[in-house]
């Protein structure tokens, strides 16, 4: 059951996830599914990551950069928009809202539990 939960939370996270990554500098698809490897918890395979690239390029959240590659195919590399900028501001202060919220909460339901234990 737990497995089904962990699935839709991550797919909540991955385009935070992606904005997060191309924040720091422009990236291709590969070096993000890379990136974000690095972390058990958010490990992806292309075919995950390409969708979301396309969908935040189409919503003008990225733009790419096409660069000739002599070792294969071009590369396409992407970067955040100054619109793709201020999506992830907006998604870093909705997260540090919804962190504290969870934080309260937890924190209400301990002493509650811990009521309970004293009577």
């Amino acid at each position: 059951m737990i497995d089904t939960w962990i699935t839709q939370l991550r797919k909540g996270l991955l385009e935070y996830c992606v904005l997060t990554v191309l924040s720091r500098r422009e990236s291709y698809g590969y070096e993000i599914v890379a990136e974000l490897g690095r972390f058990a918890e958010f490990s992806v395979t292309e075919s995950t990551i390409y969708p979301i690239l396309a969908r935040l390029r189409q919503e003008k959240y990225l733009k790419i950069r096409d660069v000739p590659s002599e070792l294969g195919p071009t590369r396409r590399y992407f970067s955040l928009t100054a619109i793709g900028k201020v999506r992830l501001a907006e998604m870093n202060s909705h997260l540090k809202k919804i962190e504290s919220a969870v934080s309260q909460l937890k924190s209400t339901a301990t002493k509650d539990n811990d009521h309970e234990t004293d009577t």
